[in-house]
């Protein structure tokens, strides 16, 4: 996902990614509801390229009056600035957080003919078989790259990464048989997995979810896994704390509105209510852990 840039007085914020993506359409659905709690409109801009950097660069640019907002994930924010040599912006010390928005687990889906048939099973496999067992990501730096590396990691064994460009070509190969495995969002596995094209073996969140509730948490056979994707808002560093207190408010009242909430799990996504404070410790904890992963994995863009 990208990110996309959100202007306000005309407010503006938005994603550094293409319009129609998720981060896009969270955006365009936040804009939306806090539209009328701040008594403003605003406007969704989006900055798309070069895995989010463009979008982060422009930021930069801006004032840091809250009168431009930026909404990103945390793959765009945390992963990118270790995978290029020279991604323009520090996640910590370049953002101020604002308030998360959602959250969305990841699946972990194999051919119907992978001769594992659950998690323990799989586990067991990548274990005995170290660096024979292929999945399909992508590309080199995303969370369907990343995570089965993390997990390989947690274990002491290696898979072996077969990249595609985007989503569509991996998930084509993993349906047809030729790469038998995917680490993929809930969103883009979940109607293979019910109509039984695909078979789920894990989730990536630290519970098991209500849409996939006889799935189990790869947590519950190694315990504190856990890797999701998370949308949030950020404002420029420097932000005054009224400004950011007041804008966290008025995301607030739009994540309880029960119409954001039915259009969230439409994304396949869960509501991640969290403000600053809480956002800034999620995110300083998860940029050291996906900078550890990026180095195992030797994934680069440079």
């Amino acid at each position: 996902m990208d990110d996309v840039h959100l202007d306000a007085g005309m407010r503006s914020h938005g994603p550094p990614t293409a319009a129609g993506g998720g981060t896009d359409i969270v955006a365009r659905i936040i804009a939306e509801k806090i539209a009328p709690v701040l008594g403003q409109p605003i406007v969704v801009n989006n900055k798309p390229g070069a895995g989010g950097t463009i979008g982060n660069q422009y930021m930069l640019r801006e004032r840091n009056d809250g009168y431009t907002l930026f909404v990103t994930a945390n793959s765009n924010q945390l992963i990118v600035p270790w995978i290029f040599k020279d991604a323009g912006f520090d996640p910590i010390k370049d953002f101020t957080p604002v308030s998360g928005l959602g959250v969305v687990p990841y699946v972990l889906a194999v051919n119907k003919s992978f001769p594992a048939k659950t998690l323990n099973e799989f586990l067991d496999l990548i274990k005995k078989e170290p660096g024979q067992i292929y999945y399909a990501s992508a590309g080199a730096g995303t969370l369907n790259h990343l995570i089965p590396e993390m997990l390989a990691s947690h274990i002491g064994t290696k898979m072996e990464h077969v990249p595609y460009k985007g989503v569509a070509p991996a998930m084509t190969d993993v349906l047809g048989g030729q790469v038998p495995v995917l680490f993929g969002s809930l969103s883009s596995v979940l109607e293979n997995i019910k109509s039984d094209n695909l078979r789920a073996l894990g989730v990536t969140s630290a519970h098991r979810l209500e849409l996939l509730p006889d799935v189990p948490a790869i947590a519950e056979a190694v315990p504190g896994f856990k890797a999701e994707m998370w949308v949030a808002l950020y404002a420029r560093a420097g932000t005054p704390q009224h400004v950011v207190d007041r804008l966290r408010e008025a995301v607030h009242v739009a994540l309880k509105d029960p119409d954001t909430q039915a259009r969230f799990k439409q994304l396949g996504m869960q509501v991640m209510d969290v403000g600053p404070r809480q956002l800034a410790e999620m995110q300083e904890k998860e940029y050291a852990m996906w900078g550890d992963i990026v180095e195992k994995s030797g994934a680069s863009a440079r």
